[in-house]
């Protein structure tokens, strides 16, 4: 996150779960921020400070305090947005739907062995999911929409975001290298616009543990996001994306404001925003409103 002087006004935008008065003071004596003003969260405390002049402690200082920030700009208004385009595995939802069949079958710890090396980045993700995909060779269908049904549970703030943004008109892209078992269901639970997944081979109701047709990764992430924004972005609107794992980074550089929800350090140091303390809905602050 960029925390030099910029350009263009500007305001703190500092979230958590808890901020205290003092700590609040001492930021806008820092910064010399010329007022604070309180700012809608679910299951936390957020502000707005306004119109800082001093940057060069900030990141510093929320460090230290266990605050999200975000220097955001003026113009950058909530009503621009047109597109958010979001990852589903632990971004939009709290859990790795393929960790969770395995750990239905007693495979966990080998198939999140392979997860966590692909979200770091530390492995081509086409090959991970490949890898793991073949692990689950025989399992019942039923098995996934247990899944869905028994722990597929939304990241905190998740309906509040995109009630926020769609009410400003944007449009809602679910891009995920999971699945279109679980993408498909959560596009019509949360009547989201667009979805694109991977798609389970499926034969006499088992998986073959293959998926069918092209491996949908960060590529094909990007390749989305591009031509929806294309076709929505218009002369003066705004592109957003939320991800967590190295198969977002290239969706994620792409946008036109870019934020790693509770994502791995390659993804925050990559990106315009982390939210690593609050849910969803903070990213909504990150935006001025008129």
């Amino acid at each position: 996150m960029t925390t030099a002087m910029p350009d263009e006004a500007v305001d703190l935008v500092i979230q958590a779960p808890d901020i205290g008065t003092p700590e609040l003071k001492q930021l806008a004596r820092l910064t010399a921020a010329t007022a604070i003003e309180a700012l809608p969260a679910s299951n936390a405390q957020a502000f707005r400070l306004v119109q800082p002049a001093v940057f060069d402690a900030v990141a510093s200082f929320c460090a230290k305090a266990g605050f999200d920030f975000g220097v955001v700009p003026r113009s950058q208004r909530l009503e621009r947005v047109r597109l958010v385009a979001m990852d589903m595995d632990s971004t939009l939802i709290c859990i790795e739907c393929i960790d969770e069949i395995a750990d239905m079958l007693d495979m966990k710890s080998e198939v999140s062995a392979i997860t966590d090396r692909a979200m770091r980045g530390a492995i081509d993700f086409g090959e991970s999911l490949t890898r793991r995909v073949a692990l689950l060779r025989g399992v019942e269908i039923s098995t996934l929409q247990r899944v869905y049904e028994e722990r597929l549970t939304l990241s905190p703030g998740a309906e509040r975001m995109l009630d926020g943004f769609r009410k400003h008109g944007a449009k809602t892209l679910l891009v995920s290298g999971g699945f279109a078992f679980f993408t498909e269901r959560l596009k019509e639970r949360l009547n989201l616009d667009y979805t694109l997944a991977n798609t389970l081979e499926v034969v006499e109701g088992k998986l073959t543990g293959r998926i069918a047709g092209a491996i949908v990764d960060g590529v094909a992430k990007a390749n989305a996001l591009e031509n929806l924004s294309r076709e929505l972005r218009g002369t003066d609107g705004l592109i957003v994306a939320i991800g967590d794992g190295a198969n977002d980074l290239p969706m994620l550089s792409l946008a036109d404001v870019s934020v790693a929800y509770h994502a791995k350090p390659i993804v925050r140091a990559a990106t315009t925003y982390a939210i690593d303390r609050c849910g969803l809905d903070a990213a909504l602050n990150l935006f001025s409103v008129n």
